[in-house]
């Protein structure tokens, strides 16, 4: 029973950060959307077209700056582009499918609370 309490109030604090993001751009975004949307927040550039490696990029950075609020990876600075770099400072344990993405959305829900 305690379970179910955690998990729907999880899925309400994810649903709040979903409608958050639609309210902004207008439809409802998935997962990939809002690493995306996090990843340019601190890359701090904004610009109409990014290359399919930039893109890659710039999820990584998302998912980094997620793992840092938990301790897997430190900010050590930019490049003179201005990119974030991070540094592993945990090995992430080992997380079905179904828990991978549970953990990342437990992240995004940290990060947008955060905010």
């Amino acid at each position: 029973m305690e379970i179910e309490k955690i998990d729907k109030n999880f899925e309400l604090r994810w649903n709040n950060v979903l409608k958050l993001i639609e309210e902004k751009f207008g439809e409802k975004p998935d997962i990939t959307v809002v690493l995306f949307l996090i990843g340019v927040q601190e890359l701090g550039k904004i610009k109409k077209k990014f290359s399919k490696d930039q893109k890659i990029e710039i999820m990584h950075v998302a998912v980094c700056t997620l793992l840092m609020q938990y301790g897997f990876y430190k900010f050590i600075g930019r490049d003179e582009e201005g990119w974030p770099h991070f540094e592993a400072t945990e090995k992430l344990p080992f997380l079905a499918p179904l828990q991978q993405s549970k953990f990342i959305r437990e992240a995004i829900v940290d990060y947008f609370e955060k905010e």
